[in-house]
């Protein structure tokens, strides 16, 4: 029994101990559901329309939508019915003409009759066995407890989201399913079953039967249906097959990255300390003993003249006494010089506080001249750069362009047209197109030869207040000089200071400078 208990006991810890699947991240999840819509079947008694069913879909481009077959099956049967499609932020809703219809797989491809511009989704290239998923749609029941109306349905509103697991693939009716927990209604077909990085894994399409006692799954058409039926009807979707991690993990791995780097700069500067002192030491010896040596040399010679001075200064005096003046002349003149240089040699020997003179002259010479070089040379950071992706450091959940080119000049222009900010250090350009929901902050760092972009996929409000900062001031072209850039760097914060705190992707590019080009650039 005492056995029986332990084993229990050990079963609840390890329970208490196994980490807890991580959540969707809510940015990425509100960013594909950007590209979701409803799918309205309209029928019409004279000028009166009513509505007949209603479903979802979501954007593999930005015209073309795909949903369920069943979705548009009445308006397949019955021409006198129209689709109606209604995007989940902003714009009104438009008609949709069908393209193509797989009953084998529950599929349909539709196209707008007019523009909307919706954000193509990400699909999946990888698609996980299992793990936490996410249906997105407009089920009906929540519209019924909303009490929405029949007009309320043409009005944007944002898609419900439902999470739950994958619980594997799994062949059904005739084609490849997913089975999942994400809870779907009706109203739900061909919304999107999305993973945490808000890629699309499937087509929601149908639910188990259940008694009310019995766990519910529902299934979603799997991207091995959905590829093939895309590529056949001429779409080529956005594809991606990168692992899916969430900001805050490519931000720690950045932080340890660089914490990493600046041990191994302290580690590198210890080094040269320690090489440096060691170098001192040496040098310090052998310039003692340059030292002692020189004055024990100089002594002696002092010593050696002052001798020989002795000896002269008696030749002179015997010369003296005999009246020998030119002895006495040669004699005294000897003794004369010789005591002179004795002088000189014993004064003139190096004391011991030259030995640090020496040593800091000596180590100052090893040193590069740094007086009188001026600034960087122009060929050593400006000219064409060859930048490749680093995808260890990189986070996207679309498909990036892994190489690029940058010919970057001195005063901040790329590609010879489009000029850079200059503010705190930092190289920076904000994008805020008219066509496409999305915030790009692209930065160059020359000295590091790095360029980063990140991407803040925005809904239409924050979107629009990017927009309405972004017509506030005129960028300069290049060439305008590096007053203009400084402006424009300050102009750019308005932008950036409406952003949330983090984009949805970032793309950390290497770069190499192409030497040859910029040389003949610098010529």
């Amino acid at each position: 029994m005492v056995r029986f208990f332990a084993l229990i006991a050990f079963a609840l810890f390890a329970s208490v101990l196994q980490p807890a699947p991580a959540a969707a991240d809510p940015a990425d999840i509100e960013a594909a559901s950007r590209g979701v819509v409803r799918v309205v079947i309209i029928g019409n008694d004279g000028p009166e329309l009513f509505p007949i069913s209603h479903g979802t879909g979501f954007s593999v481009d930005q015209e073309r939508i795909v949903t369920n077959a069943h979705v548009v099956a009445d308006a397949v049967r019955d021409d006198r019915l129209d689709i109606g499609i209604v995007p989940a932020d902003g714009d009104e809703a438009v008609y949709a003409r069908i393209i193509a219809v797989s009953e084998r797989n529950d599929l349909a491809l539709l196209a707008t009759t007019e523009p909307l511009g919706l954000p193509p989704m990400t699909i999946a290239g990888n698609p996980a066995q299992s793990g936490p998923v996410t249906a997105i749609g407009y089920p009906l029941n929540v519209d019924r407890a909303q009490g929405l109306s029949f007009s309320d349905m043409f009005r944007a509103q944002p898609p419900v989201t439902a999470t739950g697991f994958l619980s594997g693939r799994r062949p059904s009716r005739d084609f490849d399913t997913l089975l999942h927990t994400a809870p779907i209604a009706s109203g739900n077909s061909g919304g999107p079953l999305v993973d945490q990085c808000g890629r699309v894994l499937g087509v929601n399409s149908f639910g188990a039967e259940s008694q009310g006692s019995d766990a519910e799954f529902f299934f979603a058409v799997s991207t091995r249906e959905l590829l093939p039926f895309l590529r056949a009807n001429g779409v080529t979707p956005r594809i991606n097959s990168a692992e899916c991690r969430s900001m805050e993990d490519l931000n720690a791995q950045e932080r340890a990255r660089e914490l990493a780097e600046r041990n191994r700069e302290e580690e590198r500067a210890l080094a040269a300390a320690a090489a440096l002192d060691n170098r001192t030491a040496e040098l310090r010896r052998n310039i003692t003993y340059e030292v002692m040596d020189e004055r024990s040399n100089k002594l002696a010679f002092a010593f050696l003249l002052l001798l020989i001075g002795t000896g002269a200064g008696g030749i002179a005096a015997f010369a003296h006494r005999a009246h020998d003046y030119r002895m006495r002349a040669i004699g005294g003149a000897i003794a004369l010089v010789a005591v002179i240089g004795a002088a000189i040699a014993w004064f003139t020997r190096p004391a011991f506080s030259e030995i640090d003179e020496r040593v800091e002259e000596t180590l100052r010479e090893g040193m590069p001249d740094t007086e009188g070089s001026g600034p960087i040379p122009i060929a050593s950071t400006t000219g064409a750069y060859t930048c490749v992706l680093e995808t260890a450091r990189s986070r996207y959940v679309g498909d990036p362009t892994e190489d690029l080119t940058i010919d970057w000049s001195e005063d901040g222009c790329v590609n010879g047209r489009t000029q850079y900010g200059l503010d705190n250090g930092e190289w920076t350009r904000v994008f805020v197109p008219g066509s496409e929901a999305v915030v790009s902050v692209n930065k160059f760092d020359p000295a590091d030869a790095e360029f980063i972009m990140e991407r803040y996929l925005l809904s239409r409000a924050p979107m629009t207040t990017a927009r309405s900062a972004r017509a506030q001031y005129q960028a300069p072209s290049c060439g305008a000089g590096q007053d203009a850039a400084l402006q424009l760097g300050g102009s750019q914060n308005a932008i950036l200071s409406s952003l949330p705190d983090m984009p949805n992707e970032r793309l950390v590019y290497s770069c190499t400078l192409n030497v040859e080009v910029s040389e003949e650039a610098v010529e």
